[in-house]
């Protein structure tokens, strides 16, 4: 089992946890597996005006966009 809890803000970790979310994508079957898999992480996928946009369950933080 693979462990991705960020705890920090800076932009290498927020590329890493976009990283991960995609990564993690590709191992589940729907979209709704893959969300609720994140969430376990501390994710969360948010559809916004934008697109996608990953961001921590805990204080809603954006962390970036998913849909680029």
């Amino acid at each position: 089992m693979r462990t991705m809890h960020v705890t920090e803000t800076g932009l290498a970790a927020a590329q890493e946890a976009l990283a991960f979310a995609l990564q993690e994508r590709h191992s589940c079957l729907s979209d709704r597996e893959w969300c609720h898999r994140l969430r376990g992480y501390g994710y969360d996928v948010r559809q916004t005006a934008r697109g996608r946009v990953l961001t921590m369950v805990t204080s809603g933080i954006e962390l970036g966009a998913l849909d680029a």
